[in-house]
């Protein structure tokens, strides 16, 4: 599999400018699903064409204030969408049969592990649905908070790479008679699971990686320092490392 994505990367970025370039700018926006070019282009370290541009503007227009969103939802590119009921077994290739499948007219979903009757097939997709209405044993292979293949290899370590750091407030002063420093912060950090699946947890300035700029001088001799940012940074498949950040 590694070999696989490996050998496809590459040539991604003429793919995905092939079809942006090729149809009517109303179909352009409905060609692919912006998370799998987000995936894509990440993983092959950001290739220069107008979809991985559009999917890097995506990016960084996540992670601006407010709210602050996962800047890669892999639960919505649909790598595990098969018209068959047992699909091959996972592998890298899928992503792209689901990038480049997205103008089938037939529903984009994951099916049941068997078979199931045309009433049950019906009623799972209604919100008022009743729980009982689907058997425990055709649990629905997607899940709406991470991928819908498994991801756990290494060839997906791109994904567990991304991290979000969003600096809410970070406040530094001297107030008092005698100036003593006054030190105030909200940090909180956002990972990816090993299926993709995102959670945010409390952090610190110390977290903070190096290329993070605007918090230098804290600690130091206590200058005046009000700010806030959101940074997001990662690696691509070939271990590269990337960042982006947004101050507000």
């Amino acid at each position: 599999m590694c070999h696989l994505l490996k050998k496809l990367l590459p040539s991604l970025a003429f793919a995905l400018t092939v079809t942006s370039t090729s149809l009517p700018l109303p179909a352009r926006a409905q060609t692919y699903p912006i998370d799998c070019a987000i995936l894509l282009c990440l993983s092959g370290g950001w290739p220069a064409s107008v979809p991985c541009a559009r999917a890097r503007a995506e990016l960084i227009r996540r992670i601006t204030p407010w709210p602050v969103e996962p800047p890669l939802q892999i639960w919505r590119c649909p790598m595990g969408a098969s018209f068959e009921t047992a699909p091959a077994a996972n592998s890298a290739d899928r992503i792209f049969e689901a990038f480049f499948q997205n103008n089938s007219t037939g529903p984009r979903q994951s099916f049941p592990a068997r078979d199931a009757a045309g009433p049950i097939m019906a009623a799972w997709r209604t919100p008022e649905a009743p729980k009982y209405l689907v058997p425990a044993g055709q649990a629905l292979r997607l899940v709406q908070d991470r991928a819908d293949i498994d991801i756990s290899g290494p060839e997906f370590n791109f994904v567990r790479s991304i991290r979000v750091y969003d600096v809410q407030y970070a406040r530094q002063h001297k107030s008092g008679r005698d100036g003593d420093c006054n030190r105030s912060t909200t940090v909180v950090v956002g990972t990816y699971g090993i299926q993709g699946d995102f959670t945010w947890q409390r952090s610190s300035i110390a977290a903070l990686p190096a290329d993070h700029v605007g918090l230098e001088r804290w600690g130091q001799n206590c200058p005046g320092i009000y700010h806030r940012s959101v940074f997001v940074d990662w690696r691509d498949y070939e271990g590269n490392y990337g960042f982006e950040q947004v101050n507000y």
